[in-house]
């Protein structure tokens, strides 16, 4: 008669050997050198089991013993173990800017070690994926530890498996990208919406609450990525966050003194990202003066706070950070933003609510697709 709400597959027993193997990586990470005996309390997992993930663990190098911990109790004292994580590295890269790619080898602790930027030159389509694969072997030749794998942010819509269903500003449709350049490049590859990627280095890097986050990032296009108590939100179609495509301009508006609504790449038009995208704000804000830029931003900032209205009162949301060019964003658009959201909201909600740049700057989606790789091929999450 009713619902269940948890799917009930068989669970095979691979599958709980991967979820342990998980939680001991996870508490390595996140604690630090743990004893067999912390890593078993901290885990819920018995000392048997422990100790078997372990001994794996070490002899694939990815755990090390430190040697005996001092303690001041009688007995035999405990051994720690480390999870290496200077000895391994990860390749990122953030596709979010209009006009270039930017990459760079990290190490598992989100530390950069090379940097890399190639520039586009309008390329979309087969040869965007021809400078993004350039820039991927570039990076891989630059690191000087073994490489875990490559974490890519890209604008559009993107699956669980790493295929992009659309990004129209890349010319991108139905491309397998994942799986594509994991078999040239052969290594992992994790592709996931570059919003979604700053949310979780914003997240995991960046000291950003998880109780009810929301990144948006201001690129090519504009997108959102939200962290709901730890989660991410991907959405039904994997497409939660795409305000970008929210209608902003219509009819009404350009009888009130807005400009014609634009034509959007989606085929529609008065997107918010007609408004508020690198190239539209680079032309909004071109040959006026200083003032005359604050009250162009100013009006985007407006439009903004009327769209993510709505979403913050939904999701009773506690923060969202704006990632972008900060001479564009933090400023008359982010304040106007702001004023707009807490006076269209609850003021329960909108009196407490923070709206700020983000805390990594540029490295927020390159943090992210670091994430990336740590989750999705050692399950550290």
């Amino acid at each position: 008669m009713g619902r269940t709400l948890r799917p009930t597959g068989k669970v095979l027993p691979e599958h709980a050997r991967a979820h342990n193997r998980s939680l001991v990586l996870q508490a390595l990470f996140h604690q630090g050198p743990s004893s067999r005996a912390d890593l078993a309390r901290s885990t819920g997992l018995t000392r048997v089991t422990v100790s078997d993930l372990v001994s794996v663990l070490i002899s694939e190098g990815l755990v090390a013993e430190l040697g005996v911990r001092p303690e001041g109790r009688v007995g035999k004292p405990a051994t720690l173990v480390g999870m290496r994580t200077e000895e391994f590295q990860v390749v990122a890269v953030d596709l979010a800017d209009d006009a270039s790619l930017r990459g760079a080898v990290m190490t598992l602790t989100g530390a950069v070690v090379a940097r890399r930027t190639v520039s586009l030159d309008g390329r979309t389509g087969d040869a965007a994926v021809g400078v993004l694969e350039d820039l991927c072997r570039e990076l891989l030749a630059a690191a000087d530890r073994p490489v875990v794998g490559v974490g890519i942010g890209s604008p559009g819509v993107i699956d669980a498996s790493g295929v992009v269903v659309q990004a129209p500003n890349r010319g991108w449709y139905d491309l397998p990208l994942a799986d594509l350049l994991a078999e040239r490049l052969g290594v992992p590859v994790q592709v996931a919406n570059d919003a979604n990627t700053h949310a979780l280095g914003e997240y995991t890097y960046g000291g950003a609450t998880g109780a009810g986050l929301m990144v948006v990032t201001v690129g090519q296009g504009l997108g959102a990525g939200i962290v709901l108590d730890g989660a991410l939100v991907r959405g039904r179609a994997h497409a939660a966050g795409e305000i970008g495509h929210v209608t902003v301009v219509d009819d009404r508006d350009v009888r009130a003194g807005d400009p014609e609504p634009r034509p959007c790449a989606c085929g529609r038009a008065g997107c918010l990202e007609t408004l508020l995208s690198l190239p539209a704000l680079r032309r909004a804000t071109a040959g006026r003066t200083p003032q005359e830029s604050d009250a162009v931003l100013a009006s985007v900032g407006r439009k903004l706070g009327v769209a993510l209205a709505p979403v913050v009162s939904a999701l009773n949301l506690a923060e969202v950070l704006l990632s972008g060019p900060p001479e564009l964003l933090d400023g008359a658009l982010r304040v106007e933003a702001l004023a707009t959201l807490r006076a269209r909201t609850l003021p329960l909600l909108g009196q407490d609510l923070v709206l700020r740049m983000g805390s990594l700057d540029e490295d927020g989606a390159l943090s992210g697709a670091a994430a990336l790789v740590l989750s999705g091929q050692l399950g550290v999450t």
